[in-house]
């Protein structure tokens, strides 16, 4: 497996990270276990979820599922690099979602409380909130930060402006701002190489592109299915490897 720095921090990640978002609802969570060690198995150190994955009907469920494989103990946590992200409506009521202050506070305590550990790596903002003051959003973040609730701050789904605007003010506060933005990002799908690339090179962010494959398309997803191929988790582990 080969490992690369995450953007300008000194993190040291897998190149190939372990997307979650079908765990516990597509992918029964004994699979997604097995899934789990095997990518561990294999030298993968990243592991990528949300709060919100699990929807519609069980947001928070995928969490549910990293936080009982985490809790399985040997050194499943110690050796994983564990990113999750903040922003979606989790409820009906004000503030279960966004990134005003009192809704990442209890985000984190509830994605904490879910994923049945102490800290998350590396805490990402899942879209822009345009109606929160950017001063806000990185007051909230420091403190978690402070508190030892999570350790690096990425983003998702950010335009190259809102890479900018969100570095220039944690400059300002003397803060080290994002260090990750994912982004849709393959072979078919490269708007981000417009602007987000470039914003993303200047200020050291690293690039996760999420879709990679295309939701299997540029994998042979639909030859499988004509031929009648279901990916097993052998075959899933065997490509790890």
């Amino acid at each position: 497996m080969e490992y690369t720095q995450l953007g300008r921090s000194g993190l040291r990640v897998s190149r190939l990270c372990l997307g979650t978002m079908n765990f516990g609802v597509h992918t029964e969570e004994a699979e997604a276990h097995r899934i789990l060690d095997a990518a561990l198995d294999a030298g993968v150190n990243f592991v990528d979820t949300a709060d919100l994955y699990g929807w519609p009907e069980h947001p928070g469920l995928t969490e549910t599922v990293i936080g009982n494989w985490l809790a399985r103990g040997g050194g499943r946590r110690e050796r994983t690099v564990l990113a999750t992200k903040v922003y979606s409506d989790m409820g009906d009521w004000p503030n279960e979602g966004g990134l005003s202050a009192l809704h990442i506070r209890r985000a984190v305590e509830a994605s904490l409380r879910r994923l049945r550990t102490d800290h998350i790596d590396l805490y990402q903002m899942h879209h822009v909130d345009r109606s929160t003051p950017w001063d806000e959003i990185w007051q909230a973040m420091d403190v978690l930060v402070t508190q030892g609730k999570i350790v690096y701050v990425g983003s998702s789904n950010f335009a190259g402006w809102h890479l900018a605007e969100a570095q220039e003010t944690a400059r300002a506060r003397h803060l080290p701002g994002l260090v990750s933005e994912q982004s849709h990002y393959n072979l078919l799908e490269r708007t981000v190489e417009l602007e987000v690339v470039p914003a993303a090179r200047r200020y050291g962010i690293g690039l996760l592109p999420w879709s990679p494959l295309h939701s299997g398309l540029l994998a042979g997803v639909l030859r499988d299915e004509r031929r009648g191929v279901r990916r097993t988790v052998a075959r899933a582990a065997a490509a790890l490897a």
